[in-house]
């Protein structure tokens, strides 16, 4: 029974990673317990293992003693506090290779799906890529290999519980570090990160070393880099971004490719009024918002793009006068913009304003837009 004993307990110190001493302290464990409920007068009972040859000891107060059901009784009682020792060292183990994986990528594959959760084989054991954590742009299937940031390890009384993300913002942020030699070597070093998962992702980088160019090496050799990363997140676009310490430039290029012509900062807020060229106002805020909306997370400001003709004074334009203008406001009327989104039938309702007075500021509001008043604005 020992040498059999011996060599199973080695082949799960092989195949689970779990230290010998630890099975043989679990072992140890199990059968002093059986002892004591099993055998009479068993005060002072323990039971000794030599970890060479396996060679097991029952010691009463110092004392070897032998009882003919010994072996029975290891067999039958020890057999499952050792699997119960055994696995909860294997729980262990696992834990703590996880939670040095915590904030780090970790390859798997799509064992099963669950309630839109997908389960993802990690080897010994299992993570949970949850539906929240996933990318709209994933569709993986059974059997697929997939990269995945790790974002939770915690214990449970199931074992422990690995918590997956494709949607995370440092999943890109570890892709890049992984691809770019630069990032690794601390060259060139990633100052922000904001991201719509499936859609968009801006980076901001910045290079330690005035020869080497911090987007140019993000990109890489034909935009290779860059393309790597963009494929293992399903075609997501990424914008990369050049950090600069100066606000003002900052924001410029966490808003491009649109050109800004002007930026009024409230510090005390920490938020700006961007002002752009009418031609430069859709590509300022971007598709639903989200050019805006990514620059105003990367540099952690509040940033409100309007056009420079929305600055235009409302009695600046030709046919209003201050009391059109009073009107005008209090109708909720406070931009040229406003006034083209009003058309001329709503203006037509503001109680004092007539058909032909509305025709003349709607006709002044285009007149401003194509003349590109706002321009000397104050």
């Amino acid at each position: 029974m020992n040498q059999e004993l011996i060599g199973i307990l080695e082949s799960i110190e092989k195949d689970k990673g779990i230290p010998r001493e630890t099975l043989f302290e679990a072992l140890k464990s199990a059968l002093q317990s059986a002892c004591r409920k099993t055998f009479p007068d068993s005060e002072n009972i323990e039971v000794d293992i030599n970890l060479q040859t396996g060679a097991i000891k029952v010691l009463q107060n110092g004392k070897e003693v032998f009882h003919p059901d010994f072996g029975r009784i290891a067999a039958q009682t020890a057999k499952q506090v050792i699997i119960q020792k055994i696995r909860e060292a294997e729980r262990t183990t696992i834990f703590d290779d996880f939670s040095k994986k915590l904030n780090d990528i970790v390859v798997g594959h799509v064992h099963r799906v669950e309630s839109r959760a997908i389960i993802v084989s990690l080897g010994r054991t299992e993570g949970i890529l949850p539906a929240r954590e996933q990318s709209p742009n994933d569709g993986y299937r059974q059997g697929d290999v997939i990269r995945a940031y790790v974002i939770e390890v915690k214990k449970t009384p199931r074992g422990p519980e690995i918590i997956l993300s494709r949607s995370h913002d440092n999943l890109v942020k570890r892709l890049f570090e992984m691809e770019v030699p630069e990032i690794h070597e601390g060259i060139v070093e990633i100052k922000g990160i904001a991201r719509e998962a499936g859609s968009r992702t801006k980076i901001a980088v910045f290079s330690r070393d005035e020869k080497i160019d911090s987007v140019g090496s993000c990109v890489g050799m034909r935009g290779q880099r860059v393309k790597n990363i963009v494929r293992e997140i399903g075609g997501e676009k990424i914008d990369i971004v050049r950090w600069h310490e100066d606000l003002d430039t900052f924001i410029r290029n966490a808003l491009s490719p649109a050109e800004l012509a002007e930026i009024k900062m409230n510090k005390s807020r920490k938020s700006a009024e961007i002002l752009v060229n009418d031609d430069q106002l859709s590509l300022a805020i971007g598709k639903k918002g989200q050019n805006v909306r990514l620059a105003s997370k990367l540099t952690g400001w509040e940033l409100d793009v309007r056009s420079l003709t929305q600055r235009i004074p409302l009695n600046q334009l030709d046919g209003i006068g201050e009391k059109t203008e009073e009107l005008l406001r209090a109708s909720g009327i406070n931009s040229i913009k406003d006034i083209l989104k009003a058309g001329k039938e709503s203006l037509q309702k503001i109680e004092g304003i007539g058909e032909k007075t509305a025709e003349k500021i709607i006709a002044a509001a285009h007149e401003a837009i194509l003349q590109g008043k706002g321009k000397s604005d104050t």
